[in-house]
């Protein structure tokens, strides 16, 4: 457990002279980034660095972060790209019921006592819950949104999730049957 890590932001741009970069914060824990905090920064060759944050405050949808060290546009282009990451031990501590998304990765869901597949990721950004991309047998994965009305149990020492899902959900993004091809083949409209 020693050498795992979460992340809590992804650096999308350099902002401003003197080093700051603006990210995109990964977390809901309010207030998650405070001045003098450490943090990892992983770059996409898997190297991690460890910062200081000197200071930090919102800038439109983002946050902007200014670092010990990094004191010009070239140093914080060195940061393009890198998760923010900490100790896996060092992350927030949640109220009962809460559960971290990153705990679902790799858990197997269930729709009442069918198995359904693995999780293996989760997408934010599609609507208010986010989507878990579970992959079973089928080719393309299931987005199947982690929401509290299709809850039945977690169980994140067991990797369970045990779920009720509406009648039709599974099937929404399923992949299409031969003969549903040839229909929608046949039923298609034409410009004059």
């Amino acid at each position: 457990m020693g050498d795992e890590f979460i992340t809590l932001a992804r650096v999308l741009k350099t902002q401003g002279r003197r080093g700051e970069v603006a990210v995109e914060v990964h977390t809901d824990v309010p207030d998650r980034f405070v001045a003098g905090m450490r943090v990892f920064a992983l770059d996409e060759a898997d190297k991690r660095r460890e910062l200081e944050v000197e200071d930090l405050w919102p800038h439109k949808s983002h946050l902007v972060l200014k670092f010990q060290g990094v004191d010009s546009i070239s140093d914080a282009e060195t940061l393009l790209r890198c998760e923010l990451q900490v100790p896996l031990h060092e992350r927030a501590e949640l109220e009962p019921g809460w559960t971290f998304t990153s705990d679902l990765t790799g858990c197997t869901v269930y729709d009442d006592d069918r198995e359904i597949g693995r999780i293996e990721g989760i997408e934010f950004g599609a609507g208010e819950a986010p989507l878990l991309i579970v992959q079973g047998k089928q080719k393309t994965p299931y987005e199947i949104p982690y929401a509290e009305a299709y809850l039945v149990k977690v169980d994140l020492a067991g990797k369970q999730i045990r779920m009720r899902l509406p009648e039709g959900m599974l099937e929404i993004n399923a992949a299409l049957t031969e003969e549903e091809k040839r229909e929608q083949k046949g039923s298609g409209w034409r410009r004059e």
